[in-house]
């Protein structure tokens, strides 16, 4: 294995399984196995503001509702590939506890019990960790669809699957460095090259960001401080950017 709020999941994703007769209104949806969440995905965090968060792109629909889930003061998880959306909360749990990234990753798939290793395989995950101090982990399954893998840099972790190569979690790495201003620009600017440098192979359709910080939101005790979806667009990308411009717009000083 390598290691290199509140979710955004849905009740669907979550909920038990639908009875026959409920099954029959969603005749449109795939039968099981489920296609992976084949995606690429940056976690991020300013030491400067205290702000924590990811954001990620894929060809499915809708990729927020299930890869990224956040707690302020705790860390953010991004859940991808042959998908277990559990690892979210569990991983935010053993942060909670004081677990390092490293440890979670390594606690959370060694406890994973693989019930279909068939066609759902464990070793197919992708998962990634950041904690509320910008510590990082993942891990990348050596079952996961190629081009499969991950990177870390200072304060970030970027990784995917279905990807073009290499090429992408690196460029996405760099992008979140070398990008000055507020974490959403340098997390947009990380998905931006990741898909110049070839994204997933599939192409594009829609994309997510979401940031926390404890009562770093709008209203009282709000810790969300952005939390976007682009859930079917040609270009999502694009999109989360008009969206994250015009947060900006919006951004006041906290007093």
């Amino acid at each position: 294995m390598r290691l290199s709020y509140l979710a955004l999941a849905t009740g669907l994703l979550s909920a038990p399984a639908l009875s026959a007769q409920s099954a029959d209104n969603f005749s449109t949806m795939p039968p099981a196995p489920w296609p992976p969440v084949a995606t690429f995905s940056i976690l991020g965090y300013d030491p400067a503001t205290g702000e924590v968060g990811g954001a990620v792109q894929s060809r499915v629909f809708s990729v927020g509702n299930g890869v990224l889930w956040a707690e302020a003061g705790v860390g953010v998880v991004a859940t991808q590939a042959i998908v277990d959306v559990s690892y979210g909360p569990q991983a935010l749990a053993l942060l909670r506890g004081g677990a390092t990234p490293a440890a979670v990753v390594k606690q959370v798939w060694e406890r994973d019990p693989d019930p279909r290793p068939t066609d759902w395989t464990k070793y197919g995950r992708q998962f990634a960790v950041i904690d509320a101090q910008g510590h990082v982990a993942a891990y990348t399954g050596p079952k996961a669809s190629e081009w499969a893998g991950d990177k870390q840099g200072k304060f970030c972790t970027a990784q995917g699957n279905i990807l073009a190569g290499p090429d992408v979690v690196s460029a996405m790495v760099n992008a979140f460095e070398e990008t000055p201003g507020h974490l959403s620009l340098r997390l947009l600017a990380a998905l931006e090259a990741g898909q110049a440098a070839g994204g997933d192979k599939r192409g594009m359709q829609s994309a997510a960001m979401l940031i926390v910080k404890k009562d770093g939101g709008v209203w009282l005790h709000n810790d969300v401080v952005l939390r976007l979806q682009v859930d079917d667009s040609a270009e999502p990308i694009k999109e989360l950017r008009r969206l994250v411009e015009k947060a900006a717009t919006m951004r006041r000083p906290r007093r």
